[in-house]
């Protein structure tokens, strides 16, 4: 069996706390596409993120996930992610009372990296961006931009998963 060591690169930022959760609070964040129609309620208009926050061991705890967290008051949790302000922001959980572990995926965060990366390489070959045009230049420092962000984060999030596992 192999063992999985944090990366130097992101084993300073990521780290994982265990202990009990008390004053559960959960919250649903939704937020509407504003090119709805006023009369489709369906779903695909809506972005949900679940946030959970509460305290482990008398640490403030803040979990934003696009399904619900596993756990109620009492539970025995493991979580892994990064210190903000004065709470810690959860990239990936285990519950041992429930035997549940829950995360985001880190998976789709790759491939959205680089497919934002496939667009960048795409408009770097274009016409406008060899003319110098600022436009289409501002567009290619976004989609890198973006394409670097989504990378990092999934990276963060493998990370996570693997303290949880090791």
């Amino acid at each position: 069996m192999s063992v999985i060591k944090p990366s130097s690169f992101l084993s300073s930022s990521v780290h994982s706390i265990s202990g009990t959760v008390s004053n559960l609070n959960n919250e649903l964040l939704e937020y509407v596409n504003p090119e709805k129609p006023t009369h489709d309620h369906s779903s695909a208009y809506y972005q949900r993120f679940y946030v959970s926050n509460f305290n482990l061991n008398d640490r403030a705890i803040q979990a934003k996930f696009s399904t619900p967290m596993s756990i109620q008051d009492g539970d025995s949790v493991t979580v892994s992610g990064y210190p903000k302000g004065n709470t810690f922001q959860v990239l990936a959980y285990h519950n041992t009372t429930q035997q549940v572990v829950g995360t985001e995926n880190w998976f789709v965060l790759a491939l959205g990296a680089l497919f934002f990366l496939a667009v960048a390489i795409g408009l770097l070959n274009s016409e406008l961006v060899i003319e110098g045009a600022l436009v289409p230049k501002l567009f290619l420092l976004g989609f890198v931009g973006v394409a670097i962000y989504m990378g990092y984060r999934a990276l963060l999030i493998r990370e996570a998963i693997s303290l949880l596992q090791g």
